[in-house]
């Protein structure tokens, strides 16, 4: 038997009641001490790494409280089973989030004494066991919430889309859009203009859920009014306005793309501006070709001017004419899917260009 007495305590029970005292330890533990139970990541196994566990626990947990159950000595070996009390509601531990919740955790250690001190300790317990099933629980209610943001997300932008197609004698516009997965930005509008001429719309929104919805749906707004507001706009003065209203409305780290154009059907003329999109492509006589126009994205940065350019979609020039501007393929399936007319009418060159382009299209073929 071995009977030692630290302050009217064995220096087994005084290592668990004052286990937020470190000093403590430098009396308690052998300078050799070896644990053989599972320190924090990054601890090791020897006393001070063993002292800087306890200094974690207890930078974590609040109103500690240690009741030695019962406690058994036989040889050079103590038993104890200890019931602990704590709130956790300081900080993060083993991946789970303060809960400010009071919770019992409960211990058997066995310690070897050396020299009037603590040479090796085993220790198995529900601390462990607790904390997974609490971030268990954590990530069920984090999956839950990023579903209800994804569901909220899908309702503002399928909202926020054109309901119908405008109708135009002699064209055909034909908007494809499928949903990625994870709900982005992406987004297409038709504006109706003085004298029968018609807006469109393509652009992304950056980043994922509610957030880049948010944002959608406020720059489609924009747009409109813009688009509205000007007596005979130009897709170069849409843009610029919209970049300048944007950019005290959105968040600094968010920005939007857009590729604006405006069509007039009786001529087919068609005049763009582009704030940073991907680039579109026209099909016309077997060719095929970038739509060029310089222009930073939406709401980066004030001030700034938008490039415009034109085009025409029919007459000598282009008697059968294809407009195609893309929002984001994400599977090689729907790339492949998406891609396929412009791989057999496009030069190589455009085609590796037009691998990353996007999933929104529009034809236009008068008659």
């Amino acid at each position: 038997m071995v009977s030692l007495s630290v302050c009217g305590r064995s220096p087994v029970v005084c290592s668990i009641i004052l286990c937020s005292y470190l000093d403590a330890f430098d009396k308690m533990l052998a300078p050799e001490f070896v644990s053989h139970t599972k320190l924090l990541p990054g601890h090791k196994p020897d006393r001070e790494g063993y002292k800087r566990t306890i200094a974690e626990y207890a930078a974590t947990f609040s109103n500690r409280r240690f009741i030695v159950e019962e406690q058994v000595a036989e040889a050079d070996k103590v038993v104890s089973r200890v019931t602990a009390h704590a709130t956790h509601d300081r900080k993060a531990f083993l991946g789970v989030a303060p809960t400010g919740k009071e919770a019992t955790y409960k211990t058997i250690f066995i310690h070897r004494i050396s020299g009037g001190k603590i040479a090796e300790e085993w220790s198995l317990g529900t601390v462990g066991p607790k904390m997974m099933g609490q971030h268990l629980e954590q990530e069920e209610r984090e999956r839950e919430r990023i579903e209800q943001e994804l569901i909220v997300a899908r309702d503002i932008q399928h909202t926020s889309l054109p309901k119908e197609v405008p109708q135009l004698e002699g064209w055909q516009i034909s908007p494809y859009y499928q949903p990625a997965r994870e709900v982005g930005g992406d987004f297409y509008d038709f504006h109706l203009l003085s004298e029968g001429r018609l807006g469109l719309v393509v652009g992304d929104a950056t980043g994922k859920g509610v957030p880049a919805a948010l944002v959608m749906s406020t720059t489609l707004g924009m747009l409109q009014l813009a688009a509205r507001a000007l007596d005979f706009p130009s897709p170069g003065e849409v843009l610029k306005q919209v970049n300048e209203t944007l950019l005290a409305r959105i968040p600094s780290n968010m920005f939007v793309t857009c590729f604006y154009a405006i069509l007039e059907p009786e001529s087919g003329r068609l005049s763009y501006a582009n704030a940073g999109h991907d680039l579109p492509y026209l099909w016309h006589s077997g060719e095929c070709e970038e739509l060029r126009a310089r222009g930073m994205p939406l709401g980066l940065m004030p001030g700034m001017g938008y490039e415009e350019k034109e085009t025409v979609l029919q007459g000598a020039t282009a008697p059968s004419s294809t407009l195609t501007a893309w929002l984001r393929p994400t599977t090689r399936k729907e790339r492949c899917s998406a891609f396929r007319a412009c791989r057999r009418s496009c030069p190589s060159s455009l085609r590796r260009r037009a691998r990353w382009g996007r999933h929104y299209s529009r034809s236009s073929t008068p008659s």
